[in-house]
């Protein structure tokens, strides 16, 4: 992948997470309540809207970014799971299998790295991609 590609794909997948984060601030008790009506703990409210922030700002940024992306990879396969496993429901067979398809393309940017226009590659770490 270019460095353009890689600026692409890290901006808008970490644009989808800012956007969810920024969201639920508006209503950080009702997210609560739907966290709670899937198994988690309505106290992680405020860490999962702080995560999808953060994370998606990072992911933007190129900071950290192979761990960013594991970490959202991960937490798209969580909640696919958690909110969405409901094979019955053609709907919410295609939320999974949304959250499925963003979790592959998390780890796709987690395997190439950030690129050359990234923090990380200001940093000196990952693998810089040329244009």
């Amino acid at each position: 992948m270019t460095n353009t590609q890689l600026l692409v794909a890290r901006v808008l997948m970490g644009l989808l997470f800012v956007m969810a984060g920024v969201g639920k601030l508006g209503d950080v008790a009702g997210f609560a309540g739907y966290m709670a009506s899937g198994g988690v703990p309505a106290f992680l409210a405020w860490p999962v809207v702080l995560f999808e922030i953060i994370g998606g700002l990072a992911l933007i940024a190129g900071f950290q970014t192979r761990i960013v992306a594991y970490a959202l990879a991960a937490f798209c396969v969580v909640s696919g799971l958690l909110y969405h496993f409901d094979l019955a429901n053609q709907m919410q067979v295609t939320q999974l299998l949304k959250n499925l398809a963003l979790a592959g393309g998390y780890a796709a940017i987690a395997a190439a790295g950030a690129g050359a226009w990234s923090v990380d590659a200001k940093l000196g770490q990952g693998s810089p991609r040329t244009a």
